[in-house]
């Protein structure tokens, strides 16, 4: 007889629980349609929007209208921002816009990789929390950094895994396991995943969630990949729960050698 196995898919982050780890963006699609096609797919409940780079007016053409607000958590980011002051003006405007007490703030300092800038990213944080959003700040696999963007209030850290739309995968996990052990909200890894193995790394990791957006929207087959990662990030959490073997450098036998046959 069939024994189901329990996974605890659950995420919680500030005052809301969803259903899927995996949270998915919205940029880069052929069209509406196929995003919306994908974010049903992948099983995602949060979904991240660029305020910046989005029509906010639903009476027009706009990947808004394309996300039922029944069932999905709108995450807006604040994509494109450079500074403190028009992180928090972007942060502000999609709350007017309708959009919700979430954020993940992202703050640009360095055009080529689009790494974060961090001092910024701190600043910008502090005043958000302070205005009443629950701040994802997106930031680098730093540490310190990370516990005091717990410290200022921050709802969860998301760290990346590598730089924006690269693919390269998790280039430090040793780093997202320190992330781990020093914070106590939900760490979620945004930026870098590329396909569905990397998916699976992170999530063996022990990490509260993954968010991604290019890997699935840029690959040859964006519905595959959303299904592909769906399963992943679902096989990569319940890996973790069920705890690997150690590593060993030599091999163990894996039947008993006790009770063995004389020949």
């Amino acid at each position: 007889m069939e024994t189901a196995v329990a996974t605890e898919n659950q995420l919680k982050i500030a005052d809301k629980v969803f259903t899927s780890r995996l949270i998915v963006g919205t940029g880069k699609y052929e069209s509406f349609d196929q995003n919306r096609q994908a974010l049903e797919i992948s099983g995602a409940i949060m979904v991240t929007v660029a305020v910046r780079r989005i029509e906010l007016d639903k009476t027009k053409e706009s990947i808004l209208n394309y996300i039922d607000p029944e069932k999905y958590t709108l995450l807006p980011n604040t994509a494109g921002c450079y500074s403190v002051k028009e992180t928090v003006m972007t942060a502000q405007l999609a709350r007017e816009a309708g959009l919700g007490n979430f954020i993940k703030v992202e703050v640009i300092g360095d055009e080529k990789t689009l790494f974060p800038d961090n001092e910024a990213t701190l600043e910008a944080s502090k005043l958000l929390v302070k205005d009443g959003f629950h701040v994802l700040p997106y930031c680098t696999d730093d540490v310190v950094l990370c516990k005091k963007l717990e410290d200022i209030g921050c709802a969860a850290v998301m760290p990346l895994a590598a730089p924006i739309g690269s693919g390269l995968g998790i280039r430090n996990p040793y780093n997202i396991i320190l992330i781990m052990e020093a914070v106590n909200v939900p760490v979620i890894i945004d930026a870098g995943v590329g396909t569905a193995s990397d998916a699976s790394r992170a999530m063996e990791l022990g990490v509260d969630g993954l968010l991604m957006n290019t890997a699935i929207a840029g690959a040859k087959d964006p519905l595959k990949m959303a299904q592909a990662m769906k399963l992943a990030v679902q096989s990569g959490r319940l890996a973790f729960e069920a705890g690997r073997i150690p590593k060993k450098l030599y091999a163990t036998a894996s039947s008993p050698i006790d009770g063995l046959i004389d020949i």
